[in-house]
């Protein structure tokens, strides 16, 4: 399914990619269960000390899980987040940043995903895990 995947990640590529940054998916293994999206971590996304918040980390890491899930299954699933967890070992702050999603395991219906943050220096950020259930679109 890897050129279907590829168009179906491509066709859904979502407003909030640029929301949370200018996110732009970089690369995308359809057969492995692997994407790589870019970021850029603007000065408003930061708290005090030009740290960027929690939950555009998390938001970064989760759309590179989402869309390693959505490239192996394409668009036949609604791809719903169960539960996420976030790890966070270094501070974020402004720049370009490189999300890093793949698929552990899958089911029939449960996938289970790791993720990471990282530096253009390859500086690990963050690092996250997450169960996601695969839905039947229903036509």
């Amino acid at each position: 399914m890897s050129e279907a995947g590829a168009k179906d990640v491509e066709g859904a590529e979502p407003s909030v990619l640029q929301a949370l940054g200018d996110g732009v998916c970089t690369e995308l293994d359809t057969e492995a269960g692997r994407a790589v999206i870019e970021f850029t971590v603007r000065p408003e996304f930061c708290h005090s000390g030009g740290v960027a918040q929690g939950g555009f980390v998390t938001g970064w890491i989760d759309s590179a899980m989402a869309h390693a899930v959505i490239g192996r299954y394409g668009q036949q699933f609604w791809v719903a987040t169960l539960e996420i967890k976030i790890s966070f070992f270094r501070p974020t702050g402004p720049g370009r940043v490189r999300a890093e999603g793949w698929i552990e395991r899958a089911g029939k219906q449960t996938v289970f995903c790791e993720g990471q943050l990282l530096d253009l220096d390859g500086e690990v950020l963050a690092k996250g895990t997450s169960t996601i259930r695969l839905v039947p679109q229903r036509n």
